[in-house]
């Protein structure tokens, strides 16, 4: 495909599952070639509850579409679906010059999508822990000189400061070294879900002080599960809260303080309908 194909293709693509959000989420769509980290074609791809279809060649213009791009499709991993991820980096508004880890790299095309965000100034610190797509993504990476390829675990200490963690990989709980890392004003987006269910991209903010943290979810979500410790009694009950009004959390609390709003709860932590002003 020429180059100017594919820029038509990619602009189309961009205003299809990024249009009305912010403009510079936008152009990172438009930006960053789909095709650099699909692999080789023909492809496999999938809409959410759908079984994947195969493209009838390796044309990268079958790419540029909002579906599921499969990168193991024996072992459901996938490049996730754009629309969704455009809606959910609109939510933790990355800006120029910030630090943001990312847990779950895949091939590494969210990666090079958070890299266009925060710019050449800031600092994308990528964790994946498979080694085969690690090194996937190292390659198609190598040339984005604001990330830092991690073939390793994200859920461990000393973890860097940063102003957000982007979290591509379901959990029963949130790891406390991502909260840790969070710098204050810094957000935490995550997938909270019962392993191999659907669950809800949460949104977490820190505050300055404080132990109740405004906290929603974007919307529901369903991810791979990660490979770190997942509570199974926790999964139980959240799968049993999704069920209910989950659209009404309103705040992360890291108190002792359970009561009457609260939503959900795991170790050390719950989520409450009341706002975080409510202390």
């Amino acid at each position: 495909m020429t180059g100017e194909r594919s820029q038509a293709y990619r602009a189309f693509y961009a205003a299809l599952v990024a249009g009305g959000r912010d403009p510079r989420i936008q152009e990172a769509f438009a930006v960053v070639p789909r095709e650099s980290f699909a692999g080789r074609g023909p492809w496999l791809l999938k809409g959410i509850g759908r079984d994947y279809v195969k493209t009838p060649n390796d044309d990268p213009a079958f790419l540029y579409q909002d579906a599921l791009l499969a990168l193991d499709a024996e072992r459901g991993i996938n490049i996730g679906q754009p629309s969704a991820h455009a809606m959910w980096l609109d939510a933790v508004k990355l800006q120029p010059g910030e630090r943001v880890l990312q847990v779950g790299v895949g091939s590494g095309y969210y990666t090079a999508i958070l890299a266009h965000l925060v710019g050449v100034e800031g600092r994308v610190f990528a964790y994946e822990i498979d080694q085969e797509l690690a090194q996937r993504a190292g390659t198609n990476l190598d040339h984005r000189p604001q990330i830092e390829l991690r073939a390793e675990s994200a859920i461990q200490e000393g973890l860097p400061k940063v102003d957000a963690v982007y979290v591509c990989t379901g959990i029963t709980q949130p790891s406390w070294t991502w909260i840790d890392a969070l710098k204050p004003g810094g957000r935490l987006l995550f997938p909270l879900q019962p392993p191999g269910g659907v669950g809800g991209m949460l949104l977490v903010e820190r505050p300055e002080h404080g132990t109740a943290w405004p906290a929603r979810f974007v919307s529901r979500a369903a991810f791979i599960d990660c490979l770190g410790p997942q509570d199974e009694d926790a999964g139980k009950r959240l799968a049993e809260a999704f069920r209910g009004s989950w659209e009404q959390v309103r705040s992360f609390r890291i108190d002792d303080a359970r009561d009457a709003t609260q939503w959900h709860y795991g170790e050390g932590w719950w989520l409450s309908s009341a706002p975080a002003e409510a202390n």
